[in-house]
């Protein structure tokens, strides 16, 4: 694990301790955890924003692509396909286009 810390991550650290559960700010910290190499937090971050808004698509997306990377690749799999179908049920077809072709790429 990795405890560096960027200035974009304290920014996003100092908004987070007002409002904990906006999922843009823990979209944004996954993505600096992502750059860092962190996976383990970046997924945390991750399935903490899928759990607060099911149908945050690109969170499904990145989450795959982590795992992919790892290794994970049922697991990356899994995440794609709950993408697509968080993807499709909020209406957004370019969303579900991206996550399709990540999985189809895996397949």
């Amino acid at each position: 694990m990795n405890d560096t810390t960027t200035p974009r991550m304290r920014q996003l650290q100092q908004l987070l301790a007002r409002q904990p559960n906006d999922t843009f700010l823990l979209y944004g910290m996954a993505l600096e955890f992502k750059k860092l190499r962190d996976a383990d937090r970046a997924l945390e971050y991750l399935d903490r924003v899928i759990s607060l808004d099911r149908g945050y698509c690109y969170a499904y997306h990145q989450k795959g692509q982590i795992l992919e990377e790892l290794g994970h690749l049922d697991s990356a799999k899994e995440a794609y396909r709950e993408g697509i179908k968080a993807s499709q049920e909020v209406g957004d077809g370019h969303a579900a286009g991206e996550i399709e072709a990540a999985l189809a790429a895996l397949e």
